[in-house]
């Protein structure tokens, strides 16, 4: 036992001189402004909501709508969401898989028991060398106690450790952590997106009803005018185009409410899905009539320096590129020789009762060395792919990095000129509203034909569903702002 005992410290000298060959990953470095073009692009007076470098807590950025049916969607779909449960679990998978990855590094230890009833055949071998056993009883006897079946009682352990000397496995286990940090990521990712897609289809919802309010105010004063014009008709003081131009425009106006009723439907029934649910489980809510809430009256942007740790996406790419780093390490280190322990200890006897002595030991030490001498060039390749892999996940990080970027400041600007937008739509429906106004009560004291009346009213109609439509513009323009400054992924069950 000796020799085993000797081997300890080597063993242990060997390891704690074991390096990790190849490249150690460091945290990619990408110029970045100092601050966002269209956060400081505000002209006085203009009617832009104003941005702040103090972002709030990113995790609930739809809570600054002030709607309590936006929020509990929220709510629900971090919850029910089939997606996300798929994306947990890979996730689980991944980090399976840096379990599998780490016992590569670790002794594997199997336990073995076996009973074998054998002839050994010991007086053929004494015949094959011509020994004479007449010329010596007793040795006859012995080899005729050998003839007999014995039965040999055996149980042990063998033990396999190969040594990771130059980081194969240590680097393999960095790739799979950065591989699973990225499925973390990705699920972050996931819910960013998601979020952003139940506000917008909630928006979308919301503005469909609006419009049919609209609609529906326009249809009931239609049919005022429509009766009035037939009245006048029938006493001979209007003509009876005036009277199928109202009837005609009450039609018009009437044929808006089955696409307003289609998208409010579709609507919900996409949040429904998004949920987990059946289409149809949500037919009994967010009622008949609502408003589009407002837009924040802050946007809080913060700095791009912090946009790498706030956008999920960039997260993802750096852990791919850890990954494709880590992994150039193991392609590395393939070209060095693997040296592994194989050993077995255990009990053997031909009868039980002496199995457990200590003396019916057994032992076997085999240190094996193998060297990598030709490979046909597949060992070289592996190491030029890798680090091709690794250049190519550095050029997708920066990538992602500069289309965050962009997606932040068009963002800006998206809202700024929606804003503008708005501004001027809402002037044009109060001049509208205002004529309108005048000349109804001129055609009812009959000093104006109904057609100058119908013209403004088209026109009244059409600036309020084009006010509706800019303020749906303006509010899933915020979402993507929001989106592209890095969402709410701030969820700390998976990480």
């Amino acid at each position: 036992m000796r020799a085993p005992k000797c081997a300890v410290p080597l063993l242990a000298a060997v390891v704690l001189t074991a390096c990790k060959v190849g490249p150690n990953f460091k945290q990619p470095n990408v110029e970045v402004p100092a601050q966002y073009a269209g956060a400081s692009a505000n002209p006085t007076g203009e009617p832009v909501p104003p941005v702040t470098a103090d972002p709030t807590d990113g995790s609930f950025w739809w809570r600054q709508f002030h709607d309590p049916e936006l929020d509990r969607l929220e709510d629900r779909i971090a919850a029910g969401n089939l997606d996300l449960k798929g994306a947990f679990l890979r996730i689980v998978e991944a980090r399976t898989q840096v379990q599998l990855a780490r016992a590569q590094g670790l002794p594997s230890l199997n336990a073995t028991a076996s009973y074998n009833r054998e002839q050994l055949g010991l007086a053929g071998i004494v015949k094959s060398q011509h020994f004479d056993t007449g010329t010596s009883p007793a040795a006859a006897a012995l080899i005729t106690g050998f003839e007999k079946p014995v039965n040999v009682y055996q149980i042990g352990f063998d033990a396999t450790w190969e040594l990771d000397l130059f980081g194969k496995v240590r680097r393999s286990v960095e790739a799979a952590d950065a591989r699973s940090q990225s499925a973390v990521e990705a699920r972050n990712d996931l819910l960013v997106s998601l979020q952003a897609e139940v506000a917008q289809t909630y928006f979308q919802l919301r503005a469909a009803q609006v419009l049919r309010k609209i609609t529906s105010g326009e249809i009931a004063a239609q049919s005022d005018v429509a009766e009035l014009t037939q009245n006048r008709f029938e006493h001979g003081l209007a003509g009876e185009g005036d009277v199928d131009s109202a009837r005609a425009e009450l039609a018009t106006l009437q044929s808006q409410l089955p696409p307003y009723d289609q998208s409010i439907e579709t609507s919900r029934h996409a949040l429904a899905v998004l949920m987990g649910q059946t289409p149809e489980s949500l037919d009994g809510e967010f009622g008949i009539g609502g408003e589009l809430p407002p837009i924040p009256a802050v946007m809080p942007v913060g700095l791009p320096s912090t946009l790498a740790r706030r956008r999920p996406d960039i997260r993802e790419s750096e852990a791919t590129l850890h990954a494709a780093t880590a992994q150039v390490g193991v392609s590395v280190a393939s070209l060095f020789p693997d040296i592994s322990l194989t050993g077995t200890l255990g009990l053997r006897n031909l009868s039980p009762g002496y199995l457990f002595d200590w003396d019916s030991k057994f032992y076997t030490v085999n240190p094996a060395v193998s060297v990598p001498i030709f490979q046909g060039g597949a060992l070289v390749g592996n190491v030029r792919l890798s680090r091709a892999q690794a250049a190519e996940a550095e050029l997708n990080y920066h990538k992602t990095v500069l289309n965050a970027l962009q997606e932040v400041e068009d963002g800006l600007s998206t809202l700024r000129q929606d804003a503008l937008r708005t501004a001027f739509l809402r002037q044009t429906l109060g001049a509208d509203q205002r004529a309108l106004e005048v000349d109804t009560n001129l055609y009812r004291n009959g000093l104006m034909t109904y057609i100058n009346v119908l013209t403004v009213q088209i026109q009244t109609v059409q600036a309020e569903q084009q006010l509706a439509n800019a303020l749906l513009t303006q509010n899933t323009d915020v979402v993507k702002l929001y989106k592209a400054l890095g969402g709410g992924w701030q969820d700390k069950s998976v990480n």
